[in-house]
């Protein structure tokens, strides 16, 4: 991978991790400076989410310091200039899903495009 490929996905890994910490989350302003205006997720309970309804969900204290959720086997690849794809496990109080998300460099910086989980009931990669 060359540096601007390395800091790249460097700057999508920071960024989900600020997403991931229940203080950024429950500020609004400061999640909507990370989300990009077109922002959707396709969450693990199928749910479909834009900008607005995850706001609605974060500023009402749903993450607390106390479950915080615990990221492992966190992967990223430049797909095309200005294009980062993430892949994680996540565990939100035993709850386990396989996370993967687009990241897009815009002019206020990177922000999150998409978003999707699917749950799991272990931390084995399945074969193909």
């Amino acid at each position: 991978m060359t540096d601007e490929s390395e800091q790249a996905v460097r700057a999508a890994i920071d960024g989900e991790m600020r997403l991931l910490d229940p203080q950024v989350r429950a500020v609004p302003a400061r999640v909507l400076e990370i989300l990009d205006p077109e922002f959707i997720e396709i969450g693990a309970s199928g749910r479909r989410w834009d900008a607005q309804s995850i706001l609605t969900v974060t500023s009402g204290g749903s993450v607390s310091p106390e479950s915080a959720v615990k990221v492992s086997e966190m992967a990223g690849v430049v797909l095309a200039p200005g294009i980062v794809h993430l892949t994680y496990l996540a565990d939100n109080q035993g709850r386990r899903a396989w996370r993967s998300s687009l990241w897009r460099l815009t002019e206020t910086g990177w922000r999150m495009y998409f978003h999707q989980g699917t749950p799991t009931s272990s931390g084995d990669r399945e074969a193909p």
